[in-house]
């Protein structure tokens, strides 16, 4: 078949190659436009648009697909299917009837359970058992479509929402190809999503990693390792930010007021809950690496003492 891509990041350059190991042509790719990024803020292209080059595929970077050129140039390209993967941009409804077959769009969460932005680092927040790409056929909502095919995965007490990503995008590459065979023997059928089974991804914003410690100390464990690498969960010693890298909840718990330190020993700070005591493993000072909380007792820094409040 004659494949479109579209897709900006990491995740849908996965997808991509997996794509390009297939007999299917892809004649063209869709990426959003380079943005500055780097120390220089030199404009770099997306991953999605670096695969494209190295392999000589003609890439199209329009600002939205909402002109009539735009939409033209989609049709020249006489898709049989558009395959769509964390692009970023809203498809028209003219531009989701072009291809022959339609969109299909790569999601990573199982539909209908976390439609949106986030749905990887919102799983592992929610304290999700499972979750999984879902093979969608679009439609003019957002995330809303006929479900073509899943694929699951557990998510792990050790999961990050940088592990999981990377999980999800192979995951991914090989749900399409499936879909895609599906799709050429006249097998791919779609299921209605059960509006009323809805969950909704917000888009992350780094005010979301600011720890309150009121909180259960799971949730706040949940939390930050959904939040990392981005945007990162952090607290407040005094005038100083503090980053949290790596943390666990334990089974104690303690009657001091929540984000008071309990114990500095070099396994981890114990740092008092609302419900239950979370222990900071691996932590960022302003101005410096991530570091093990040993590390931070070898460096003879006199913070996160007992007694100290974080806020």
């Amino acid at each position: 078949m004659r494949l479109v891509f579209a897709g900006t990041p990491d995740f849908a350059a996965s997808a991509l190659r997996a794509i390009l190991g297939t007999h299917h042509t892809v004649v063209g790719v869709y990426s959003q436009p380079d943005r500055p990024a780097g120390r220089g803020r030199k404009l770099q292209p997306s991953p999605v648009k670096q695969v494209a080059l190295d392999n000589e595929i003609p890439v199209f970077q329009p600002e939205n697909l909402k002109s009539p050129e735009a939409r033209q140039e989609l049709a020249n390209l006489r898709p049989d299917v558009m395959i769509v993967a964390a692009y970023g941009l809203i498809l028209p409804e003219p531009v989701l009837k072009t291809p022959t077959h339609g969109c299909l769009n790569i999601h990573a969460s199982l539909l209908p359970r976390w439609r949106g932005a986030a749905p990887i680092q919102r799983a592992i927040a929610a304290g999700d058992k499972e979750t999984g790409i879902t093979i969608m056929q679009m439609d003019k909502g957002l995330d809303t479509g006929a479900m073509l095919l899943k694929s699951r995965t557990a998510i792990e007490a050790s999961d990050t929402g940088g592990s999981l990503h990377d999980r999800l995008a192979e995951l991914g590459g090989a749900a399409i190809i499936e879909a895609l065979k599906r799709l050429e023997s006249g097998e791919l059928e779609g299921e209605i999503q059960n509006d009323e089974d809805a969950s909704y991804a917000h888009k992350l914003s780094k005010e979301e990693g600011h720890i309150d410690w009121s909180q259960d100390a799971l949730a706040i464990e949940r939390l930050v390792r959904a939040f990392n690498p981005w945007p990162g969960t952090y607290t407040d010693l005094e005038d100083q930010r503090l980053r949290i890298h790596e943390a666990r909840a334990t089974e104690e718990q303690s009657q001091k007021p929540a984000g008071t330190v309990i114990r500095r020993e070099r396994e981890g700070i114990d740092i008092a809950c609302g419900k239950g005591i979370l222990r900071i493993i691996r932590l960022q000072l302003p101005g410096s690496r991530a570091q093990t909380v040993n590390d931070l007792i070898n460096g003879g820094k006199q913070l996160l003492l007992p007694g100290q409040e974080l806020r």
